[in-house]
Order: structure tokens, then C-alpha cells, then sequence
């Protein structure tokens, strides 16, 4: 989520200190292989799914300037290689809200849903017809969702209002499947004014990551606070699974305040305990934002980390085999990477699905 030259982002941690996960059982950072087996894991998402061979990614992304979701294709199973689809035309232009999305995340189904159903949510805000200023006071406090049940038909546009009045904007929403919980959990950005400033004129608070729960995406629990740095802005959350758990986490996000992207661990869930690798300044890297990470459909020892290079061409990808670290995320060659592909997700996709894009939208 960019704020003009207003914002940026910072990752990970050290690679000198080590993560410490139970060691009872459980397959240390290392030992991907095991952990993340790309033929049954959602490595985007963290969801389980049926064991057929994945055959290449499916990203999800906004272009430049331009709002709306535009699909790439891999060239097979090179995860740094990405061809536009639909001829480089949007495949979803919002008909609700601002008329335009940004942030767009592709979410596979959990639990009953898994492997019949994926979800596209984004950010509910066109640039272009606004400003930063106002779309952070008077910014909209919904999320777009669209759903499908194959890829490429996309139905039942909605946006659902997630945040009350004192919100000044609700950005970059992404979900998981919560195994604990079997919902899905959905968060997102939002700072806050007093209810005594109900025109949003003065001074806010910081930007917060926030978060509810929901079965469809339709109804949602009442948000509640997950991740309060005061003063420090944080935004652009996003996850990565290390096992199938429900304990063992990456989370990445962007410091809004000092332009850096990094990223902390945890060994008890969710909502356990979360330590930054290498200390409190130790970053991935700077003036960059909304991370997308996925794990390598041949080597699931390697894990890909995109970064918005905001103020140039993009997403530019990284790549390490200790993702549970700040340092050590080297950069990827970019010969066959596409410039201007802004903040979103990536999800690797089987043989099935590949075809399917590739007829629909060769």
C-alpha cells in the first residue's frame, strides 16, 4: 500500500540468531523440505490442499497507477518469470466504492471450502480521484471481495464495511485460514480520531494492523486490535506458514514510519508470542513495501519474497532458504520479471488450473 512519498517498508531479521522452535516433533526452519511439501500446502496462504503437483503461480496485482486486478502466469515453474494474461487488461474493474482497487491478495479456500472455492479481497481507494491526506482522513473502511469456484469466473462483487466511523481508512486487507479457529482470519490497516472529531480534522492515531473473523466473507466479527507499535505506523501484513501446525509463523510488514520492510516469528500461534530475528532495527529491506511471499513449487527449501520498489519499477522479487531471518534475503534475477506490478500475492497453482488460466486468458 503506497503513501506517495509519504510511506515505505522494512523487513526481517538476523541470520546470526537463530529461531527457536519447539523440539519435540517439530521440523526446525531448516528442514523446508518437510515442512512446506509443495505437492499438498497452499504456500501462499498456508491452507491445506489435494496432493497434485503444482505446475506454476498465478499473481494477483495492481499495475503503476492503474487500480484495478490484473492476473500474471509463470512460464511453468520459474517462480521469477511472470507473462501478463487477458493481453495485459484488467481482469476486475470495481463497479462500487472508489472505482478502483489496489492491494489486491488471492486467499484459497480453508476447511470446507478447501480446494473449491479462493477469494480476491483489496483495497477500496483510487488515487486518482483523491489525495493521501484525504484518503487516510475520509478513506474508505471497507474491503472489495470477489469469489470464485475455478479461477476464472469471478462473481458476487461486494464491498463490506469493516471499521466504524472514527476509522480514517481501512488498507492493503489480506486473510488466512486460521486452523485453530476454522475461520478465516482477515486483517488489514486502519488509524483512528477521536469520536469528538467526527469530521477527522486533527491529529490521529498511529496506523494499526486490525483484524476479524469470518466464514464468508459476507459477515464479519467485531475488528479488534492486532498489532499496536505506537508510535510507529505499521502496515502491509502478510504471513507465511512454517508447518501445517497452526503454530509455527513468518509474518512480514512494513514499518510505515520509517520506510522499511521486516519480519518476526513466532512459535506459539497466531497470537502467541512474536520476536523480530536480529533485533529491533534489523530490517530486510528499505524503502520498499507490500512483501508477498510464496514458497518455491520445486525447491521448498527456497521461499521468494516480493518487495514494491514504490517509488521505481515495482515488485522486484528476493529469495532465501532461511525465511525466518531479517538478513540473507538475496535479490532474484529479474530477466524475465514484468515491471510495475504493484502490491499483491502470488498462489502457486497445479496442472489443472494452469491450463484453465492459460485457455481463458492465454
Amino acid at each position: 500500500m503506497m503513501l506517495s512519498s509519504v510511506f515505505s517498508l522494512a523487513l526481517l531479521a538476523s541470520s546470526s540468531l537463530a529461531l527457536t522452535l519447539p523440539s519435540l516433533n517439530t521440523p526446525r526452519i531448516q528442514d523446508l523440505s518437510v515442512i512446506l511439501d509443495a505437492s499438498r500446502y497452499d504456500n501462499a496462504k498456508g491452507v491445506m490442499r489435494r496432493a497434485d503437483a503444482n505446475a506454476g503461480y498465478l499473481g494477483v496485482f495492481f499495475l503503476g497507477a492503474d487500480p484495478y486486478v490484473y492476473f500474471y502466469l509463470s512460464n511453468g515453474n520459474n517462480a521469477v518469470s511472470m507473462r501478463a494474461l487477458n493481453r495485459g487488461q484488467p481482469i476486475m474493474r470495481p463497479t462500487k466504492g472508489t472505482g478502483g482497487v489496489r492491494d489486491p491478495t488471492i486467499i484459497t479456500g480453508g476447511g470446507k471450502e478447501a480446494g473449491k472455492k479462493w477469494y480476491i479481497i483489496g483495497t477500496d481507494l483510487h488515487i486518482g480521484k483523491t489525495s493521501w491526506d484525504a484518503a487516510q482522513r475520509t478513506g474508505s473502511r471497507g474491503i472489495f471481495i470477489w469469489e470464485s469456484t475455478d479461477l476464472i469466473n469471478w462473481v458476487n462483487e461486494r464491498l463490506v464495511v469493516v471499521e466504524d466511523n472514527t476509522a480514517g481508512m481501512v488498507w492493503a486487507p489480506e486473510a488466512i485460514w486460521d486452523p485453530a479457529k476454522e475461520q478465516y482470519l482477515v486483517h488489514w490497516a486502519s488509524k483512528f480520531y477521536p469520536t469528538s472529531d467526527p469530521r477527522h480534522t486533527g491529529s490521529p492515531s498511529n496506523i494499526r494492523m486490525r483484524y476479524a473473523y469470518t466464514s464468508d466473507f459476507k459477515t464479519f466479527s467485531t475488528p479488534q486490535t492486532y498489532i499496536d507499535k505506537a508510535p510507529t505506523n505499521i502496515i502491509d501484513l502478510t504471513f507465511l506458514p512454517l508447518d501445517d501446525s497452526g503454530k509455527n509463523w513468518v509474518r512480514f510488514m512494513k514499518d510505515e514510519t520509517k520506510k522499511t520492510v521486516f519480519a518476526e516469528v513466532s512459535s506459539t500461534g497466531l497470537f502467541g508470542t512474536w520476536t523480530r530475528p536480529g533485533g529491533n532495527d534489523a530490517i530486510i529491506q528499505s524503502g520498499v513495501e507490500g512483501p508477498a511471499v510464496y514458497v518455491d513449487n520445486l525447491d521448498p527449501k527456497r521461499v521468494h519474497l516480493l518487495l514494491d520498489h514504490y517509488g521505481g519499477d515495482g515488485y522486484r522479487p528476493y529469495q532465501t532458504t532461511n525465511p525466518g531471518s531479517n538478513s540473507g534475503w538475496a535479490a532474484s534475477g529479474r530477466n524475465a520479471w514484468p515491471a510495475n506490478l504493484r502490491h499483491g500475492s502470488v498462489l502457486p497453482v497445479n496442472q489443472t488450473l494452469y491450463d484453465a488460466l492459460t485457455r481463458r486468458w492465454g
